[in-house]
């Protein structure tokens, strides 16, 4: 038996939304053409996107459909940046945080290295929360060279939510836009688009039980967009490209449900995720819980438990619980294969070290006791192989 520990990787595809991808699938017409098929594919994508607008509280013509988060994302800061620089040259500055995901953070490098973006990622405390005094300076350093302001909803790592509400207050009382990436949150917490008051937030279907391959980009009407495909003009002439019908149904699908059960599935998960937090910590006394230790949604994913467990790798942790069956993430980055420690740990204060001996267990919608009992019965001995594994890999002192 399988115990999936890791949904903020992927989490598995809700049957309504198979079904709902799969009734399409045998289906044809292109939702761009003018004949009986093409315009059923039509009718197809314009309901999902009237569905997913309802759920996420957003206008339907503010939802652009991409391949998912990491396009998504590329298309809010490239698109915003070279609009907003357009407009006015002096907008050369991207205001972003240290613990962003790499489908934010590595999009802002190229601007920086190939635009002449002048990028800066403020710091965050010690639970990954942005200091909002540091952000405040930066605005008010200069807001009139400020092309745009990114921040995520929530961390994926460590589950903690940002202040987003204060991040979209200061900015825009210099007439900053603001994007988000929301992909964790959806499903998770409360999110709503106008209420959020952010212009343009980033959603994917595999975070929220639908899909891989599909999401979408919420942006407001006004605000400006510059195209990073072109071709057909599709999606308001931002995102070119026949659109994938059948994956669109799925997505929209799950994100009805996901939103429609959010309060609920937050309840238990974010009680089944405190029990194993409680119980992996009391066998292993030394282990340490990182992000916000306060529980409600307001402060922290409800399916996040990010645990450092001193004197183990987390890799070698990682495997030798897979190898019980037991599945979850270190949540570092990898480089040509060489594992990384997790910038968002090093961003929070932690060493070198304590970066590399961490996992992310990640509850969610299939999650139950007995997966519970399964990582709490097995940590303990994982732990003591992987700290043994550890001492007989170090050098002997001489």
């Amino acid at each position: 038996m399988t115990v999936y520990l890791d949904h903020a990787a992927t989490t598995p595809i809700l049957p309504e939304a198979a079904a709902a991808m799969t009734a399409q699938l045998g289906a044809v017409g292109n939702a761009n053409s003018l004949h009986a098929s093409g315009r059923a594919a039509r009718r197809v994508v314009e309901e999902s996107r009237e569905t997913i607008a309802r759920a996420l509280g957003c206008r339907p013509g503010e939802v652009v459909f991409t391949s998912g988060g990491t396009e998504a994302d590329n298309l809010a800061l490239k698109g915003l940046y070279w609009s907003r620089r357009a407009e006015d040259p002096r907008r050369t500055r991207i205001l972003s945080t240290a613990v962003e995901h790499h489908a934010v953070l590595d999009p802002l490098e190229w601007l920086g290295s190939e635009d002449d973006a002048r990028v800066t990622l403020l710091p965050v405390d010690h639970v990954g929360r942005l200091d909002l005094d540091a952000f405040r300076a930066a605005v008010e350093e200069a807001p009139d060279e400020i092309a745009l302001v990114s921040v995520m909803w929530a961390n994926n790592e460590v589950g903690t939510v940002q202040p987003i509400a204060e991040v979209v207050e200061i900015a825009h009382a210099h007439g900053i836009p603001v994007h988000t990436d929301a992909v964790q949150a959806v499903g998770q917490l409360p999110v709503d688009f106008a209420a959020s008051g952010v212009d343009a937030m980033t959603i994917t279907g595999h975070k929220l039980g639908g899909p891989y391959g599909v999401g979408a980009l919420l942006v407001r009407r006004e605000v400006p967009l510059t195209a990073l495909l072109h071709g057909g003009g599709q999606e308001r002439d931002v995102r070119s490209g026949t659109i994938d019908v059948p994956a669109i149904a799925g997505l929209a699908v799950a994100c009805e449900l996901a939103v429609k059960h959010q309060a609920d599935q937050a309840v238990r998960i974010a009680a089944l995720r405190d029990e194993l937090v409680s119980r992996v910590r009391a066998a292993v006394p030394e282990s340490s819980y990182n992000g916000d230790p306060v529980s409600e949604v307001t402060h922290r994913l409800p399916g996040n438990a990010h645990l450092t467990f001193p004197g183990c790798e987390g890799d070698s942790l990682l495997m030798l619980l897979d190898a019980r069956g037991i599945e979850c993430s270190t949540g570092s980055a990898c480089n040509a294969g060489v594992p990384q420690p997790s910038h968002v740990l090093l961003a929070m204060g932690c060493d070198d070290e304590q970066a590399r001996a961490s996992l992310r267990f990640s509850l969610g919608h299939t999650s139950t006791e007995a997966d519970v009992d399964a990582l709490v019965e097995a940590i303990v001995p994982v732990v003591e192989r992987a700290r043994a594994a550890g001492l007989l890999s170090k050098p002997s002192a001489r």
